[in-house]
């Protein structure tokens, strides 16, 4: 809505690089065909660790609007000086997406629902809209117990409430 080149807005976390990899070519679909070169409504890149330095260094002089990353990656740019730019890029950042979210358990859990309270602190955004996507999350009992089991864990990830109704099935 308020056009692109701004920095930051939206950061999509995944698990694998495959699945990162898998989404950039859907986002190329709807993003990108169909529109002229430079043209396109939002820009998106892909920066999991598999890209270049050249590839990276671009990244970080002319950060796209939605960043794809996966976790590990995402820790390191909220650390090394170099990829500080993301960060500040990143500031009032306005949506975090974690892929797969059934897939953070355990230690690994831990770990991204510390980083997605960093990653609100570092982009300095107190408004952060986290979303959560997943085909395996919850299966048993009524869609009603199934939204109040999503949002629970939900909001232990996030450190943010989640409201029942605010799980979409």
């Amino acid at each position: 809505r308020n056009g692109s080149g701004r920095g930051i807005k939206a950061i999509v976390v995944y698990p694998m690089n495959a699945l990162a990899n898998s989404q950039f070519g859907e986002l190329e679909k709807f993003l990108c065909h169909g529109y002229p070169e430079g043209g396109e409504p939002v820009t998106f890149k892909r920066y999991t660790g598999q890209e270049t330095d050249e590839e990276r260094q671009a990244i970080i002089a002319n950060p796209p609007d939605i960043l794809l990353t996966n976790y590990v990656m995402l820790e390191l740019i909220l650390t090394r000086v170099d990829e500080r730019t993301l960060v500040e890029r990143a500031a009032g950042l306005q949506f975090l997406v974690f892929d797969e979210l059934h897939t953070y358990r355990g230690r690994q859990g831990a770990d991204v629902a510390l980083l997605a309270r960093r990653v609100r602190e570092a982009c300095n955004a107190p408004d952060l809209q986290y979303v959560g996507t997943s085909a395996t999350m919850s299966t048993g009992g009524t869609f009603a117990d199934q939204q109040r089991e999503i949002a629970a864990v939900a909001s232990k990830l996030f450190g943010s409430p989640v409201l029942p109704d605010n799980v979409i099935g």
